[in-house]
């Protein structure tokens, strides 16, 4: 079996990280993608704060309908801070005996500056295939966005847009991605709830009734906010 993963706060899961899962299926010809919850990234610091509990939920609701995509919880379970070494090092030993070939690590080229700041990052890039997306510049309520912090600040994409992924050596062996970057975000989902706009499409319809339901995202669920 075919396994890559994604990672990401999914905060909320939306209809573009489940395109780009089908794509990679699709076009690389995956079985199985991992949607990966992370308890607390290493590079963003949380401005809304929703538990892990529920953004675990809202993502177990977006696969539901679609076998090839997993729910894979582990790096909630461990809780602190989650590294991606750790997690393909679990799920190596969790699949040892279907797994086909290096696990795919899905990664948005948003990340791909500050890359080299990532836990065994030089490892990482042979340990697993990289398979870089194309995710597109999208502009971020400063209220509601998750902003990088210490070293992966100076690293972001936005202060490299001069940075050319095809000459960095932990690329090398990457596979690029001609998925659809629908200008899309979690940011954006969490600005039109916090101010009462339609996002009813833009997520699946599970997720929207939770989000609605349990009132995320409203003014008085921002305690991270400024």
């Amino acid at each position: 079996m075919r396994i890559a993963i994604l990672g990401g706060s999914f905060n909320p899961v939306h209809i573009g990280h489940l395109a780009l899962a089908d794509e990679v299926c699709s076009v690389l010809g995956y079985d199985r993608i991992l949607f990966i919850p992370t308890y607390k990234p290493p590079h963003k610091e949380a401005r809304v704060e929703v538990s892990a509990a529920d953004r675990l939920e809202m993502v177990r609701l977006a696969c539901k309908d679609d076998e090839r995509f997993v729910v894979e919880s582990c790096e909630i379970d461990r809780e602190g801070v989650s590294y991606t070494w750790d997690t393909v090092g679990f799920l190596e030993e969790k699949y040892s005996g279907v797994l086909e070939g290096r696990i795919g690590l899905i990664m948005g080229d948003d990340l791909l500056p500050g890359f080299h700041l990532w836990y065994h990052a030089q490892e990482l890039s042979r340990r697993c295939t990289l398979i870089l997306a194309r995710r597109p510049m999208t502009i971020e309520s400063a209220s509601h966005a998750n902003k990088p912090h210490g070293a992966y600040a100076d690293a972001s994409f936005a202060s490299n847009l001069d940075y050319d992924f095809s000459t960095d050596p932990l690329f090398a062996d990457a596979v690029r991605l001609s998925n659809a970057a629908i200008p899309l975000s979690s940011t954006d989902i969490r600005t039109r709830a916090g101010e009462g706009r339609g996002f009813k499409y833009l997520v699946p319809a599970g997720v929207f009734r939770y989000i609605m339901e349990r009132r995320l995202y409203t003014h008085g669920n921002d305690e991270g906010t400024d």
